[in-house]
């Protein structure tokens, strides 16, 4: 049996915006409906002890959810009230680890997961309505999948997610039989199913946007990938540059654009790809709350920061620029070099960690598939587990979580439609979300050990956490509409003791990995 109860009396915001204050409502009302009954359990002198129908039904009614809750507990269903269940200040540390380009039924074919009731696929539909199963391929492949929104479009297939045959793909001398319906070798992520199977899973993870990885990563830094704070057109793709060009976001040469989504769906004008937004660093930077997002390179289309004017502080008006020289681009965010190509491990080893840190792969960590740098071994696993035994062997760990996702579903099939989607030209993300699953592990010593979470999230759902956490106001994007990971996490439980994580590359193959820092072929 699966069931969750992802938010307690989830109503729509009229305004489409929720503040941090509205938060506290909702379970305002479950106290208020377990007051009503107080006279009747400790009736005052002038009452007497006369009962009447008013406090008779809320006793009936609370003993009700009452049993209801745990009838639902014992079958093994997640429940949870979201809403201010993030202890205020609990984590002095939250690192969100931002891979590539998989979903759970391609990198999560774990045994002991599937067991345990994680909800991995062995096969899979097609458009001709026949059933695929899933084959095992390595990490590193010498081929891609499309996945640009035009891609989400044909694999949803008006919601039908038979249409993964229809993604392109992308490949100068190869055929692969069935390319999207694959899983990766167990023996090439067993990093990650050892973090899987100790600390909390979740199979209802999805990524908040309905595209590739430009857009993706605004979404993770600020829950939105609009063009300005107040509009409702969404960046939907990659940015288009001229050839041999490599840079993106507000250094982008002035002939490249980027393509855009109304809220009905239907696509827009392409713009230059420089929006302008409030970010979740916006309220770090007003009450000096310490944040670093830790990058390859500056033009990357998986840099964040570079794609929001504020962010990067471009060197000359737009479009014209050719460098980021902004305040909050010198002071936070932090490129690999050759002199230290892994300073997010750095960062720990001096006991220089920030309140809240984004860690980006280079493309040979990164588990995106296709281009040279993914044949024949990916250093994904290795370098996730890096960081996570730098954390878990230090003095952080008493007082940290780890979020590991995956910015987008990189093409592979997947058996689960997003949980939904919004196109009533109106709501927020109307046209744009939701999108596909991405894996996700929350690791910690107050994550929920061996737990398997069916609860919906979304990228949305991490800056909730954070905001909570810090006692921030909300965004009002995606952060607004999503839960904020609390099933993940049990704060009365005895810490969790940090076991190593084994991985074939350790941290030290990292610090001292003298190869260019690679971006992707393509997205």
């Amino acid at each position: 049996m699966r069931c969750s109860w992802n938010k307690f009396a989830a109503e729509q915001v009229p305004s489409g915006r929720r503040t941090h204050s509205m938060r506290t409502d909702r379970l305002t009302k479950v106290q208020d409906a377990f007051n009503c009954y107080g006279p009747f359990l400790h009736p005052s002198p002038s009452v007497g002890r006369s009962v009447n129908v008013r406090q008779i039904t809320c006793l009936v009614l609370s003993l009700l959810f009452a049993i209801g809750f745990v009838l639902l507990s014992m079958n093994g269903c997640s429940i949870a009230i979201h809403q201010n269940s993030i202890l205020a200040g609990k984590f002095q540390h939250i690192i969100i680890i931002f891979q590539e380009n998989r979903t759970p039924d391609n990198l999560f074919h774990d045994p002991v997961l599937i067991q345990a009731g994680a909800d991995i696929a062995s096969s899979g539909q097609n458009s001709a309505g026949q059933t695929v199963p899933l084959t095992p391929s390595p990490l590193g492949t010498n081929y891609d999948l499309l996945h640009t929104h035009s891609a989400f479009l044909a694999m949803y297939n008006d919601g039908k997610m038979n249409g993964a045959d229809r993604v392109p793909i992308s490949c100068s001398a190869c055929v692969v039989a069935n390319a999207q319906f694959k899983y990766v070798n167990p023996s090439d992520v067993q990093p990650y199913f050892q973090m899987a199977e100790q600390y909390a899973f979740g199979d209802r993870m999805f990524q908040t946007n309905q595209g590739p990885s430009f857009p993706a990563h605004q979404f993770i830094i600020s829950g939105t990938s609009a063009l300005s704070a107040t509009s409702s057109i969404f960046v939907s793709d990659n940015g288009v540059a001229p050839p041999g060009v490599s840079v993106t976001g507000c250094i982008s040469p002035p002939t490249e654009t980027i393509g855009t989504i109304g809220p009905d769906g239907k696509k827009r004008d392409s713009v230059y790809p420089c929006t302008e937004h409030p970010t979740v660093t916006d309220e770090f930077d007003a009450r000096a709350i310490t944040w670093r997002y830790y990058t390859p390179s500056a033009g990357l289309l998986w840099t964040a920061p570079n794609g929001i004017k504020h962010l990067c502080g471009p060197n000359a008006p737009l479009p014209n620029a050719t460098a980021c020289v902004g305040p909050a681009w010198v002071n936070h965010v932090v490129l690999y070099t050759k002199q230290n190509p892994a300073p997010v491990l750095t960062d720990i080893a001096n006991s220089q960690l920030p309140s809240v840190s984004w860690v980006i792969p280079t493309a040979q960590n990164s588990d995106h598939a296709g281009g040279s740098y993914a044949v024949p071994n990916n250093g994904g696993p290795s370098w996730v587990a890096s960081i996570v035994n730098a954390i878990g062997n230090s003095q952080y760990w008493a007082n940290t979580a780890i979020i590991v996702t995956w910015d987008d579903w990189g093409g592979w099939f997947d058996h689960v439609p997003p949980f939904k989607i919004v196109n009533d030209g109106k709501s927020w993300g109307s046209g744009y979300v939701y999108g596909f699953r991405v894996p996700l592990i929350v690791i910690s010593p107050f994550a929920r050990a061996h737990y398997i979470s069916h609860v919906n999230h979304d990228f949305g759902s991490i800056l909730h956490m954070i905001e909570e956490n810090f006692g921030l106001p909300s965004l009002g994007y995606a952060d607004a509409y999503a839960d904020d990971l609390s099933d993940c996490f049990n704060f009365h439980q005895q810490p969790l003791e940090f076991q190593t994580i084994d991985a074939p590359l350790k941290a030290h193959y990292f610090l001292h990995d003298a190869r260019p820092p690679a971006d992707p072929d393509d997205d």
